[in-house]
């Protein structure tokens, strides 16, 4: 045995001298469009996580990575029951009905989530759903017991169902927005964005696509008339490179642009902007993860083409409403081998890999995406890196949460980038990133600041040769430039790596906790240093390896 891992590493090695260097060329002085912020967008199944100790700590972690506001999305918000969260399930009671059938209405819960928020300044990307049990057409069973290896179908209970009083339903969105209103004032309130339900194509909703757009009529003319400024939108279906998803998602659009709303009886229903998911499909092959990102490429192209169809739609704003390697957060690899890429740097080489082509598929479609929902937050009480889809464990931040923290750096332009190693689109759409790495950059320039983020991706979980990468950023200020090289792979921001090494204690003692509180936190590869630019450019050299990613910033 260890003839043979010493055998794979020379070939590694050998690999690695061998391996042609990438060179990526960017120009600070050719900005080609504003970078929009889009991954400063989180969500979580359980919303009763929000103001609890490890959520808390998690919500003020994304507050504080990008200088501009966080939107958080969170399931379950209307769901009746007495606030205790369990996996993929939340309630807040916010409405139930006396004897003799009249509504009650408690925000105690929904202000302690959203109160959260604001007070770390992030905003809700307010989900109106789910169905309150006094309201359901067939509430029994209501709260569901789901576990991990358990069916999937069996989250889908009373809450999934359409409303006996449609006018019931819209009286509580109202009410709900009127009271937002009232407690976070009207300013704050337009700066909110709503959203009717979750995935009404599949199990999350047991009504007809027509019951749904009947819903989402009832709803969003509720919305307008509590706060006329408010913004609201849908549908948030499942990923349209599905025909079923992508028939859904077509049938919606032509109801709210042309069809009769069922609360008016005008024609069309208030649509400030659209949302659907966007997932990957991983595979555990040969004794190791294979991810799927072709998967994910194309459900946000055939997205994005649906909405490209529409004229009206040209400028609309979109949200990819989930935005993930694969579908289930709280399906943890201890059960689903497929899912063993969560706890090291797969996970965080794919978020940066696959984040930049939502801009270029956008702009590729020619339509106005704003923000993608990474649906990933943190599990209170469950083991120490237990192969959730999370961004932090027991408090301790993962690797993926600081490429988050590098992409919250990248602010201002985006600039044109030269790369010789940078998989295409079309290949990616096609197969992935099956053969040779995908070395991708992006860079963006502010008043004061150049940044580039490297990432050097590849869909397979097997160990590959480091990427020889030589960069040159031209158009800079001659003279002396500050330079920072931050990086998440194996050796550096990587609390994994370090858990590991202790013994993968469940129990760490509280100098272990520090030392790993410590390594979650993003880390420079040297220190920073002054660097010259000779004729407005710097050029500099480094090794990256399989799955790391890089955040190169100069400032001045």
């Amino acid at each position: 045995m260890m003839i043979l891992k010493a055998l794979s590493l020379t070939a590694i090695f050998a690999c690695a001298a061998a391996a042609q260097t990438v060179t990526i060329q960017v120009d600070a002085g050719s900005k080609t469009e504003p970078l929009k912020p889009i991954w400063s967008y989180f969500g979580y199944d359980e919303p009763n996580y929000t103001y609890m100790k490890d959520g808390k700590k998690l919500l003020s972690e994304l507050a504080a990575l990008s200088p501009v506001p966080v939107y958080v999305r969170a399931h379950s918000l209307l769901v009746t029951g007495d606030g205790k969260a369990a996996l993929k399930w939340g309630s807040t009671n916010a409405y139930t009905e006396d004897a003799n059938g009249k509504p009650i209405y408690d925000w105690t819960i929904v202000d302690k989530i959203f109160d959260t928020y604001i007070e770390r300044k992030m905003k809700p990307l307010a989900q109106i759903g789910f169905m309150p049990e006094a309201m359901s057409t067939n509430p029994q069973p209501y709260k569901h017991n789901w576990g991990v290896g358990n069916n999937y179908g069996d989250i889908f209970t009373g809450w999934a169902y359409p409303p006996k009083d449609y006018n019931k339903w819209a009286e509580l969105v109202f009410q709900w927005v009127k009271h937002c209103v009232d407690r976070y004032g009207k300013a704050e309130v337009e700066t909110w964005k709503w959203e009717v339900w979750n995935e009404p194509n599949i199990g999350y909703w047991k009504g007809t696509p027509e019951e749904f757009h009947k819903l989402y009529d009832y709803a969003a003319d509720a919305v307008k008339r509590a706060l006329p400024t408010a913004k609201v939108g849908g549908p948030d279906s499942t990923g349209p490179a599905s025909e079923r998803a992508a028939t859904f998602l077509r049938g919606f659009l032509e109801h709210v642009l042309h069809g009769k709303n069922y609360a008016t009886g005008k024609i069309g229903s208030p649509l400030d902007h659209i949302l659907f998911h966007a997932k990957g499909s991983p595979k555990f092959v040969d004794g190791t993860v294979l991810m799927g990102i072709e998967k994910q490429m194309n459900d946000l192209s055939k997205g994005f083409e649906i909405i490209a169809s529409f004229p009206e739609l040209k400028n609309k704003p979109i949200m990819i409403g989930e935005s993930d390697p694969e579908g289930c957060a709280a399906c943890s690899s201890s059960r689903y081998s497929q899912n063993a890429y969560r706890n090291g740097v797969m996970y965080s080489s794919y978020t940066a890999a696959i984040m930049s082509r939502h801009l270029d598929l956008a702009n590729k479609h020619g339509v106005n995406l704003v923000g993608a929902v990474t649906w990933a937050f943190e599990f209170e009480d469950q083991p120490y890196f237990d192969g959730f889809r999370d961004l932090a464990t027991n408090g301790i931040d993962k690797p993926v949460l600081n490429v988050f923290r590098m992409l919250g750096m990248m602010t201002g332009d985006r600039l044109k980038v030269v790369n010789s190693g940078a998989a295409t689109l079309d290949a990616m759409l096609k197969s992935g990133v099956k053969d040779s790495s995908d070395v991708n950059a992006m860079a963006a320039r502010d008043a004061r600041s150049v940044t580039v983020l490297v990432s050097n991706y590849h869909d397979s979980g097997r160990p590959g040769p480091v990427a020889p990468v030589a960069l040159a950023v031209s158009g800079l200020p001659s003279g002396r430039i500050h330079m920072e090289h931050f990086r998440v792979d194996q050796e550096f921001s990587n609390s994994y790596e370090v858990w590991k090494n202790m013994g993968s204690p469940q129990k760490p003692m509280p100098e272990q906790y520090a030392a790993l509180e410590r390594a979650g936190q993003l880390q420079t590869v040297e220190s920073p240093k002054w660097v010259t630019a000779e004729n407005g450019t710097v050029k500099m050299q480094f090794d990256l390896p399989r799955h790391g990613v890089s955040l190169i910033r100069f400032q001045w």
